[in-house]
């Protein structure tokens, strides 16, 4: 592969988004385009634009975006997806490396494709985390395969008990969406289906062999009008080898499958519970795979059918296509990777 560097605000891209906008396109001269989010700031402050010219050369744009009476709450934005129109942005959901979790991170954005974007953003306070985990508790007590094995002492201390003792502290009402037993949840990708559901992929947890999980979630656009979210369908990816591995990227395919990018449960080097409790888990690598959902949503087992090995790079946060072939985006300090 070929390694375009590019730098946009000085920050690290996750995830990586076609525009789909014809006049956006014009805009901005480009022979296509991809949406990405930055790692660090309010939402509002991490939207990119990466656009390849008509004479095949890139660059990177960082956009403005204004977020209304949101502007400053939010944080960590992971992940990118159309919709009916609309390019939606899931936060991580998660916490620093160590825990707890992070409130700002719970939020769900949406904004229609233009170079100043206009961001809806609903920050739910944990309700996805609370979902979530009632359905991955829900497939424990029935014994399925796609449940997640135990909670680790370390690591339900770090991310559910202190920021439980945290808010209740401060006598926050979202307390309430978290109960002891709870896995912390890592949301790394999201697409849309054809059903419109929003599946989404987790870093974290993952089963109790060890295989990448995703969440199937209805009710997502309804959340800008007042409605609740529910779980649909949770779902593991099988044949991917020696766990745990989790989800670092996912994309929707024109063919209804989706395409993957799957590796290490967290960042090396940073202080990471989930690695000191899992250390084998520091030496895995990014591989592409593709995937198809069953007719009906449910707990379910999928088949991954390998795309390519992507060793040694072990920080790939994006997937998308270029003339057909795959198209992958580096999580670099202070830099943007640009895999072709």
């Amino acid at each position: 592969m070929k390694l375009v560097e590019l730098a946009a605000a000085g920050n690290e891209a996750s995830d990586l988004l076609r525009v789909a906008d014809g006049a956006l396109l014009r805009e901005l001269g480009a022979r296509r385009a991809y949406w990405t989010v930055l790692d660090e700031g309010p939402v509002e402050r991490c939207l990119a634009l990466i656009i390849e010219r008509a004479d095949g050369s890139w660059h990177a744009e960082h956009v403005a975006a204004e977020a209304g009476v949101h502007a400053g709450r939010t944080e960590d934005a992971e992940a990118l997806a159309h919709h009916d129109g609309w390019v939606y942005v899931l936060g991580s959901h998660f916490g620093s490396k160590a825990g707890p979790l992070r409130p700002k991170r719970a939020f769900v954005a949406r904004f229609r494709e233009s170079a100043r974007p206009e961001l809806e953003i609903v920050r739910h306070r944990f309700a996805l985390h609370r979902v979530v985990n009632d359905a991955l508790a829900e497939l424990v007590t029935t014994g399925h395969p796609v449940a997640p094995g135990p909670v680790d002492p370390a690591v339900h201390d770090g991310f559910i008990e202190q920021t439980l003792r945290r808010g209740t502290a401060k006598g926050k009402a979202w307390v309430a969406q978290l109960a002891p037993g709870d896995h912390p949840v890592n949301i790394e990708g999201a697409a849309f289906t054809g059903r419109g559901t929003l599946l989404v992929g987790l870093r974290w947890p993952v089963t109790a062999a060890g295989e990448p999980v995703l969440v199937e979630l209805a009710g997502v656009p309804e959340l800008f009008t007042g409605g609740a979210v529910r779980v649909a369908g949770v779902y593991a990816l099988t044949g991917t080898g020696s766990g745990p591995l989790g989800i670092r990227a996912l994309a929707a395919r024109p063919d209804g499958g989706y395409d993957a990018v799957i590796g290490s449960i967290d960042a090396l080097d940073k202080g990471s519970v989930l690695l000191e409790r899992h250390p084998h888990a520091r030496h895995a690598t990014c591989r592409h795979v593709r995937f198809e959902l069953p007719g009906r949503p449910g707990p379910a087992l999928l088949k991954a059918e390998p795309v390519a090995d992507l060793a040694p790079l072990h920080h790939v946060e994006g997937v998308s296509e270029r003339d057909g072939r795959p198209i992958y985006v580096t999580d670099e300090d202070h830099r943007i990777g640009l895999w072709l």
